[in-house]
């Protein structure tokens, strides 16, 4: 098989397109040829040696793949040869094959594409997981989506509406903000040009929003928690601009606001049954039309250092996907 290997996490200036023998699967684990995967900002972190996860070197990165079962492990009951699925966590996923643990395989329901699974579970089981779970939303109230026009972002508007609230989608630049209302955003706000809490106060009616999603993090943390409704809960999923914030907590206390941290992987593992119950509702919106992942690019598996090279320019719209011919 080729695979991306990491042998000093320094950067993806460091991994080196190779070969290696093909696994097989133990006990308990299948092996998936790659037909697609998908890079998320901790892919990065974690070829930067920055991530809280540092897996023991030599490593292949990518965590978020699809694909088709092309050996199966002792033990295994859930899968046969020829399944198509895709999973979230593991590693491995920048190649040609990788085995991974049966148990952390998504079967795909006819008709899911496999570019579009592949961008799928960590945007989507984030996003349902902090927004329905996390923020308790309810129809009629009112979200602001911060880097909106990213991977998580677009996300979180399409489920925001499909459980019927309102959205204001935030993002850097004119262009994103023209494909935020694309996406359904009622209104938006281009935060590098217009003052963000007197936009937010103008969309809310002073009110302000009810639920807060923010990836970005860093400076603009404090001026939308500031501009945070009665109730309303913060959430924290990650920290994009680089800055982990310090919000005042007399903030929270004046405002009678939760800050509410989201952390899908760790869900996944400790609450199985209802993450599960999660990504079977988002099964069903995407099977709906109701929700779909925003593609930037789609290119072969051999121009990982391309879509990092992107991804470091912070014009990503939605999620690059490298794919498997």
């Amino acid at each position: 098989m080729q695979v991306w290997l990491c042998e000093n996490p320094i950067g993806p200036e460091a991994l080196v397109w190779t070969t290696l023998p093909m696994p097989e699967p133990k006990a308990g684990e299948v092996r998936v040829a790659i037909k697609a995967a998908s890079l998320n900002f901790p892919d990065l972190l974690i070829v930067q040696n920055k991530y809280q996860m540092k897996p023991p070197l030599p490593f292949v990165p990518g965590s978020e793949y699809s694909g088709v079962v092309d050996a199966v492990g002792e033990g295994v009951t859930g899968f046969k040869v020829g399944d198509r699925v895709a999973t979230f966590g593991g590693g491995g996923g920048f190649g040609t094959h990788v085995v991974a643990k049966a148990a952390q395989l998504m079967p795909l329901p006819a008709g899911f594409a496999f570019d579009d699974a592949a961008a799928f579970l960590c945007t989507y089981g984030t996003t349902h997981h902090a927004l329905i779970d996390r923020g308790q939303l309810k129809a009629g109230e009112t979200v602001l989506v911060l880097g909106a026009a990213g991977g998580v972002g677009t996300a979180a508007i399409q489920i925001a509406k499909a459980a019927g609230a309102k959205v204001i989608a935030a993002a850097s630049s004119d262009e994103k903000c023209a494909l935020c209302k694309d996406l359904g955003a009622d209104a938006t706000i281009n935060y590098s040009t217009g003052n963000l809490r007197d936009e937010i106060k103008a969309l809310t009616g002073g009110k302000g929003p009810d639920v807060v999603y923010d990836p970005v993090g860093g400076d603009l943390a404090e001026p939308v928690f500031r501009s945070i409704g009665w109730r309303g809960r913060y959430l924290v999923i990650g920290f994009a601009q680089g800055g982990i914030p310090a919000l005042p907590l007399n903030l929270a206390l004046l405002k009678g606001a939760s800050i509410v941290g989201v952390f899908w992987g760790e869900f996944a593992r400790r609450e199985p049954a209802n993450s599960a119950a999660g990504l079977a509702e988002l099964a069903a919106w995407y099977a709906q039309g109701k929700i779909k992942p925003v593609i930037d690019q789609r290119l072969p598996m051999q121009s990982l250092p391309e879509a990092f090279a992107r991804m470091s320019t912070r014009k990503v719209r939605g999620k690059l996907v490298l794919t498997n011919d």
